[in-house]
């Protein structure tokens, strides 16, 4: 039977319309007005995933080309600089402890989703970052391990407040994209995907279960791909002229 989203773009409309129709029908056939539902045989529409927006290099850089001294903006710029050169999600930011650093080998554990730890490498421009905000942190942190904290409270920074953070420093640096920490993690993985071309190596720098989630959230160029295809595939090896 053909899908009913086949004909009609507004998936998530049409999946909540059939359910109410199929609760309807089951009441007829509870009443014994009809003797079977028809809608069970109709597929639920799926949701079209679109994929995060990423930004590109140079806007990476002008969103980073900052050098302020103040405390704040060095947090703020150091956030930046571990969520892009680690590619963390914004939870494991947050979490982010004290004794999860090893800056002397540019590494850092953070805890994943399902409690799974992992180990992550870092630039070196990020750690430099990290060892200058932990200097500054002692003035203001208050009996807490957490790495980034609030200047107010002197406790772990809220993800609200990084996503407010992360927007902000997004206008004030012009940058035309809207900032937020997923599209930092997902230009992580793009980058580190378009340069290495090893799709398992980013599977592990962003801690995902399955290799079928980190399709869906990095992409190959095309030209690549047919690249790829012509040379691999048995059928359609060239001959060198």
């Amino acid at each position: 039977m053909q899908n009913v989203a086949d004909k009609d773009p507004q998936a998530a409309t049409l999946a909540l319309r059939l359910s109410s129709l199929r609760s309807f029908l089951n009441c007829l056939v509870e009443q014994g007005i009809l003797t079977a539902n028809p809608a069970k045989t109709v597929r639920t529409p799926k949701n079209k995933r679109h994929l995060p927006k990423n930004i590109d290099v140079d806007e990476v850089n002008q969103l980073l080309n900052i050098d302020l001294a103040d405390p704040l903006s060095v947090r703020n710029r150091t956030m930046l600089e571990v969520m892009y050169g680690g590619g963390l999600r914004l939870s494991e930011l947050v979490n982010l402890n004290c004794q999860h650093l090893d800056l002397p080998n540019g590494e850092v554990w953070v805890m994943g989703k399902g409690s799974k730890e992992r180990k992550i490498p870092l630039g070196r421009i990020a750690v430099a970052f990290l060892i200058r905000w932990l200097e500054m942190r002692q003035q203001y942190v208050k009996q807490d391990e957490a790495v980034f904290i609030s200047m107010e409270r002197g406790k772990r920074i809220s993800a609200r407040n990084v996503q407010k953070r992360f927007a902000l420093w997004g206008i004030r640096q012009n940058v035309r994209s809207h900032i937020h920490p997923h599209k930092l993690r997902h230009s992580f993985s793009t980058h580190i995907l378009e340069s290495s071309r090893d799709l398992r190596a980013v599977q592990e720098l962003l801690g995902h279960a399955n290799l079928s989630t980190t399709q869906v959230y990095t992409h190959l160029d095309f030209q690549h791909l047919a690249k790829v295809y012509d040379v691999a595939h048995p059928r359609e090896k060239r001959e060198k002229p």
